[in-house]
């Protein structure tokens, strides 16, 4: 297929002004002394190599500031390359910030006949698209009134329906349908499919992860302004949520565990719960880790007495509060005798069954018959699970089962007996 889009070397410089924070009266004062404000380049994007083919749907992703947003400026011509071309062939259809190339004193019907000119169609090319415009984004009881009054959510319906039904070369996407409420969206999504089929070159900014993975065809992973990857969505998509959880363990492992606070943490105090480690399969201590991958709980514990058979626990919940597990010593068989001093008691989880999400865990020393708590940690301990390569996405757990299929086949009617 023939190249629609090409980025050869570009890199975009902006300029941030120190003055900008300054009082009046200190600009002044500036002027007066003929010092010149010090100011700082800023570059969104260095470098900046690829190329787009006819009807190929991408995805940019990577982290806020990353350059994604500033790339479609360039594609759809708003900004200038400080360095480097860029070379678009066909109409281009952007949906950028809300409510970019709409006047706000006009009304729906007068925005939708301005954003059509603008796009190079005649009155009658819109006026044949104008019901269908409206339809889609179902305001009929709206469509006369100035768009000064519309929601977000009419705002961004109307944009979409105006950007989609022009007929463009290429629609250019910036996370702004994440305004839209579920059902647009799937509408939207659903549109977005269709011009896919029908040849429409496609190119998505947005931090839906599974959308990028299950519509496009191809990912470009920015990061400081410079491409990490370009390949398959899931290939482009492993790799940055892998830097994300590295990055994620960096800061925790810099902040530290949260502070114990006093009504999160009780007990008589005759053994107390020292530390609780998070380890991985190495035996290094981490804080994030992904799905199906092993993971071990690592309690050190001194006891200032002797303690005939206590009983370690540990518990997992959600961030958003649903208790998950609540294994302890007992409950797995290991009876631990008579206790004293300091020692270590470990719980093993081959493949971690969580999904991604954050989690806070909590452990416990107990008597066998609850009787008396020694040491209680709730909920003090924070980690976060990261998808990585398992392919579940929904809900908090995965199940390990397999899927089978076989074919029903048809019993033999019994004879009816008179």
């Amino acid at each position: 297929m023939p190249t629609v889009v090409t980025f050869d070397k570009v890199s975009k410089r902006f300029w941030l002004d120190r003055s900008a924070s300054r009082t009046w009266q200190e600009r002044f004062m500036m002027l007066a002394r003929r010092r010149r404000h010090p100011r700082d380049a800023f570059w969104a994007l260095r470098d900046v190599s690829f190329a787009i083919e006819q009807g190929a749907m991408v995805g940019l992703i990577g982290p806020n500031g990353s350059g994604k947003s500033t790339t479609l400026k360039l594609m759809t011509g708003i900004l200038e390359p400080t360095h480097g071309t860029v070379e678009v062939v066909g109409r281009v259809a952007a949906l950028l910030e809300l409510g970019t190339g709409f006047h706000p004193e006009m009304t729906g019907r007068e925005n939708v006949f301005l954003n059509g000119a603008l796009f190079g169609l005649s009155h009658a090319e819109i006026r044949n698209r104008l019901d269908a415009i409206v339809a889609f984004a179902e305001l009929d009881a709206f469509i006369d009134m100035p768009v000064k009054h519309y929601s977000s959510g009419m705002f961004v319906r109307l944009a979409f329906a105006v950007a989609v039904f022009l007929d463009p070369d290429i629609l250019v996407v910036d996370e702004v349908l994440a305004v839209g409420d579920a059902a647009f969206q799937h509408k939207c999504l659903d549109h977005i499919a269709r011009l896919r089929r029908n040849g429409t070159t496609i190119v998505l900014v947005t931090h839906d992860l599974n959308a990028v993975e299950t519509m496009c065809d191809r990912v470009l992973w920015f990061d400081k302004g410079t491409i990490q990857a370009d390949g398959p969505p899931s290939e482009v998509v492993r790799a940055y949520l892998a830097a994300v959880a590295a990055q994620d363990e960096t800061l925790r492992a810099v902040e530290g565990p949260s502070a114990a606070q006093a009504h999160q943490r009780w007990g008589t105090g005759r053994m107390t719960i020292d530390a609780v480690d998070l380890l991985d399969e190495h035996g290094q201590v981490r804080h994030v880790f992904f799905t199906g991958e092993p993971m071990t709980i690592r309690l050190t514990y001194t006891a200032h007495e002797p303690i005939e058979a206590p009983v370690f626990g540990v518990a997992i919940h959600h961030q958003n509060g649903a208790h998950i597990c609540g294994p302890n010593t007992f409950f797995g068989g290991l009876d631990l005798g008579r206790v004293e001093g300091s020692g270590v008691v470990e719980y093993v989880i081959p493949a971690l069954p969580l999904l991604e999400g954050g989690y806070l865990l909590s452990a416990s020393a107990h008597t066998r018959d609850d009787s008396e708590m020694f040491d209680y940690h709730d909920r003090l301990y924070e980690f976060r699970v990261a998808r990585g390569q398992h392919p579940e996405r929904y809900g908090l757990v995965t199940l390990g089962g397999a899927w089978r299929h076989g074919v029903v086949r048809a019993q033999e009617e019994e004879p009816r007996h008179a």
